[in-house]
Order: C-alpha cells, then sequence, then structure tokens
C-alpha cells in the first residue's frame, strides 16, 4: 500500500467505506450504536454516515437497524467490469474446465481473505461457496494458501500477526508451526493441494498467475468434491492442465 500524503487523505470517505465494509454474514442488520462500536465511531457520527449511505441508496433502515441494499453491490460490479485480469482469466478458467470436468476459479489475495474474481463451471453446494465474489480466509483454501506461501516474507509476517487461524473444518490447519510447513511445501512445488480445509469433503488444487514480466497476479485453481479419487490421482489429474493453462496465460497477461 503507497504512502499518503495526510493533505490529500479525505477522512469522510474512509469512514463510509469502512462502514459499508462493517456488514458481513454475522453482522447483516444492526443499530447505529452497533455500527459505531464496529467503526471505531460515536453513535452520532455513525448514524450520519448511515443516514447519508442511506440518502445515496447503499443503504436501508426501519428507522432503527440498518443494513446494506443491492445498490452496495456495484461496488464490487465496478471492478469485475473495469479490471483486466477477471476478463483476462475467463477463457482460460474455461479451458480448465473442459479439460478436467470441475470448477475452475481465479483469486486475489485481499489482507487477510482470498478475494474469488473469476470462474467457470457449474455451481455446487458448498457451505460456505466460492461464488463469484467470495471472500475467505486464505490459509483456509489452495489459491489462498499458495498465495501467501508467496509473499514476500515482510508481508507474510503481517499476515500471520493480523490474521487467527480460524477452524472452519475439524482438519483446518489452526497450529502457526504445521501452517508454516504447508506453505514450505506449497512455496517449493510451485503449487498446492489443500484438503478439507474449508469444508469436509472437498478438495482444491491451485497453481499461481504470473504475467510476462513474472509479476504475481493472483492462483487459478480448481475445486472438486474428494469422491473415490485419492489425492494422487486428483493431481494427476488436474495439475498438468492447471499448469499448462497457466503457462500460456502467462505469455499474454
Amino acid at each position: 500500500m503507497s504512502v499518503l500524503e495526510r493533505r490529500d487523505w479525505i477522512a469522510g470517505l474512509e469512514k463510509g467505506l469502512t462502514i459499508i465494509e462493517a456488514f458481513d454474514a454475522e453482522h447483516d442488520r444492526m443499530t447505529s450504536s452497533q455500527v459505531g462500536q464496529r467503526c471505531g465511531l460515536t453513535r452520532t457520527a455513525a448514524r450520519r454516515h448511515l443516514l447519508t449511505l442511506t440518502h445515496l441508496g447503499y443503504a436501508q433502515s426501519d428507522g432503527k437497524l440498518y443494513w446494506l441494499s443491492p445498490r452496495a453491490l456495484r461496488l464490487g460490479q465496478a471492478y469485475l467490469e473495469s479490471a483486466r485480469l477477471p476478463r483476462a482469466v475467463q477463457p482460460y478458467l474455461q479451458r480448465v474446465t473442459a479439460g478436467t470436468g470441475e470448477t475452475a476459479y481465479a483469486g486475489v489475495l485481499d489482507r487477510q481473505e482470498i478475494v474469488y474474481i473469476a470462474r467457470s463451471g457449474p455451481q455446487r453446494a458448498l457451505n460456505i461457496g466460492y461464488v463469484l465474489g467470495s471472500r475467505v480466509q486464505s490459509h483456509v483454501t489452495a489459491a489462498g494458501l499458495l498465495l501467501l506461501s508467496l509473499l514476500p516474507p515482510p508481508q507474510l509476517a503481517q499476515w500471520l500477526a493480523a490474521a487467527p487461524l480460524r477452524a472452519f473444518s475439524s482438519h483446518t490447519i489452526t497450529d502457526l508451526a504445521a501452517l508454516q510447513q504447508a506453505m514450505a511445501l506449497a512455496r517449493h512445488q510451485g503449487w498446492y493441494l489443500s484438503e478439507q480445509q474449508l469444508e469436509v469433503n472437498y478438495r482444491g488444487i491451485a497453481v499461481p498467475i504470473f504475467d510476462h514480466s513474472d509479476t504475481l497476479l493472483g492462483a487459478m485453481s480448481v475445486t472438486m468434491p474428494i469422491n473415490n479419487e485419492s489425492s494422487e490421482q486428483a493431481v494427476r489429474r488436474v495439475l498438468p492442465v492447471l499448469q499448462e493453462t497457466a503457462r500460456s496465460m502467462r505469455q499474454l497477461l
């Protein structure tokens, strides 16, 4: 993140965006006091921002509780429509789906989470789904852990200090030493297999996405049910398709 001069900082914009980001699955409807507590604002300040967001159409209210409106989706949609990477990777994800019969994704890191910016294939009924725009704690996905392993050491240290190793299943890695060992393996291999970290009976395989100048852009992954296929069989079937697609992509990005 670049350093911004104090004279160029717009505090009101920062607070407004912070309030929008305060809403999530566990906090879908809140009072102005609750929003203020989550955002470090007084109740009065939070209420003024919420009233402004409601006036602009980004929030709705029944007079006591506030919640985001569908208009808030415009913020994410603006990225998907204007950013180059989601459009550039789409045909490659379709190639992976055709070659494996599985759902393929492209994801990028955003602080503690991986965000899925493109997908191809059928939508499976995951409890914590990988729909377009999904945000998932990085260490519980193949793509997220692979991208973490490729971070410069100072950035990785920041991530480890800031991100709690929350368990999503009985198999989730929550031990720091075990996580570091997994990241070392991913970094050494240049790809990663993750099993049952986010949801039981599902696995993912991921490879990095680089451009022609060797800049890391994100990760491409396949997510599939474990079924009766062993880990070794899944890797032999899927990994060559991912790697060949990533090589082709690298030449054109």
